[in-house]
Formats: C-alpha cells, structure tokens, sequence
C-alpha cells in the first residue's frame, strides 16, 4: 500500500539514518522505526519485509541522482562534467556520509544472490554511465569536447570513480596501504598528489622515496587529504583535460564542490525538491 507523501518522506530518512547508525547487515524495521515517528507495525502496513522497504530505499536515491542531475541539464557540459566528478568526492570530516556508503557497500554485496537489489544497482550503474555519456556527447555537439567514444569514456569515468569511493570507505581516506613489501600500489596516484614527475615508493612509514631507493625532494600526501579527492582531481587531469579543445578551460574542482547542493551519500529527502524548494 503506498504511503501519503509527507510519511514516505518521514520514513526513508528513517531508513537513511538507521543505514548510517547501524549498517545493512544488522539492521531491523525496529531500527528503522526508532529513527522515524513510525511504529514498527505501521513500518510493515506500507512494506511487507524489510527487504521491500531498503530496494524502495535504494529506487528513491538513484531516483534523486537522476532528478539532481536534470535540474543542471542546461548547464555548459564542462561545468556539467567537473560536477558530476565532484559527486563522487567526500572529505574525511563527513563521517555520516561516510558510514551511509558503507552501508551501502554490505547491500551492493547481495547485488549477486539477490535479484532486486541487483535490479537496482544495475540501474544505478546504467543511470551513471548514461549521465557521463549525455554531457560528453553535449559537449562534443558544442564543440568544447573533442571527438571520443562516450560511451567507452563515461564506463572509464564511472569505474574510476566509483572505484576510488569503494576504496576510500573500506580501505581509508590517505595514500596509504602498504604492502607486505613496503611498496604502496598506487605509486601513480601518489606522484600525480605531489604535483611533480618523480615517481613515489613508500619505504618506512613516513619515509617517502624515489624508485631509485634515494630520499628525494617529494613531499608525502597529507594524511587528511581524500582518497576520493586525489583521484578526482587525477581524473580530471588524466582523462577530462585530454578531452578540451584548444581555449576551453575546467572549472575549479574547489569551487564546484562549493556549488553542489548535495552528494553522493547525503539524505535523499534533505536536499532541493523536483521545485527546487527545501524540504524542512
């Protein structure tokens, strides 16, 4: 049975907020009804299982991706396409939005035994890719892009990206992690960080060193800065730069997170509606 619009609201930031406290695996409607003014009964009036409500959950977050992303339709595509790299950014202080992809990461991992999550992260990886492509394309029909595969151009944006986000949350926010070797695998992403062409190995912790084995005049990431971040601004280096015909600049990635009214991970109920006012 489908619920009035302010309940339906009241409830999926219930979800939301029970999502972040107590992750997937270990979550119950009570959770959930602990975190909304619902009973747990009423919980189960409008949704049968908890599975029904959390794949109702995952529709209304790729549904606000999709209504977010229209709203900017009209913007120039390289405005559009710094922003849509920039979704994919969380700082190390947004613990909560760090704690709802977790979540997030344990119910993509029913993705394979389960047929409607897996629906619903498919239409996710689809939604995403779709989105790249439409402001590649935008952008080569007015000439601010050269010509590329976008179809093949927004898979590597979106792997990329997603990619960095489901390292950073399971593995943690800096360049670290080392190897029993002592010898980090994203050497790449590090030399990229320190802004010259020395390549970086990781020696002692704390000891950065050139390839060569000799200490050498590169200065390690700092810690705080966000693996999403670094890769953001790798990837706009790497593949987004490549792709501007002569004259077109990028829009400062700083000041487009600044814009963005939301991100990836924030509440899907929080944010502008599809009239762009603000739910209380």
């Amino acid at each position: 049975m489908s619920e009035q619009p302010g309940a339906a609201d009241e409830i999926m930031n219930g979800v939301y907020r029970a999502l972040c406290k107590h992750g997937y695996a270990g979550l119950t409607m009570q959770d959930i009804a602990d975190e909304c003014s619902k009973s747990k009964s009423l919980l189960h009036y409008h949704y049968d299982t908890k599975e029904d409500l959390l794949v109702a959950f995952l529709s209304r977050v790729i549904s606000d991706f999709e209504r977010r992303m229209s709203r900017s339709a009209d913007a120039p595509p390289v405005e559009r396409l710094v922003a849509f790299v920039g979704w994919f950014v969380f700082e190390p202080a947004e613990t909560e939005r760090e704690s709802f992809h977790i979540g997030l990461l344990e119910m993509r991992s029913q993705g394979p035994f389960n047929d409607r999550i897996r629906e619903q992260l498919l239409r996710s990886d689809r939604l995403l890719r779709e989105t790249a492509a439409d402001v590649l394309s935008d952008g080569i029909d007015d000439g601010v892009f050269r010509e590329v595969d976008v179809d093949e151009t927004a898979a590597l944006l979106v792997a990329t990206l997603d990619g960095a986000r489901t390292r950073q949350i399971t593995l943690g926010t800096g360049l670290g992690g080392e190897t029993a070797s002592g010898v980090t695998g994203d050497d790449e992403i590090a030399s990229e960080a320190t802004g010259n062409g020395d390549e970086v190995a990781y020696g002692t912790p704390g000891d950065w060193r050139t390839t060569d084995g000799e200490l050498g005049d590169v200065d390690a990431p700092e810690a705080d800065i966000a693996y999403t971040r670094t890769v953001a601004e790798a990837t706009l280096r790497r593949i987004v730069e490549p792709l501007l015909v002569e004259g077109v600049a990028l829009p400062s990635l700083d000041e487009t997170l600044e814009q963005l009214t939301a991100r990836t991970g924030e509440n899907p109920t929080a944010g502008p509606d599809s009239e762009g006012e603000t739910r209380e």
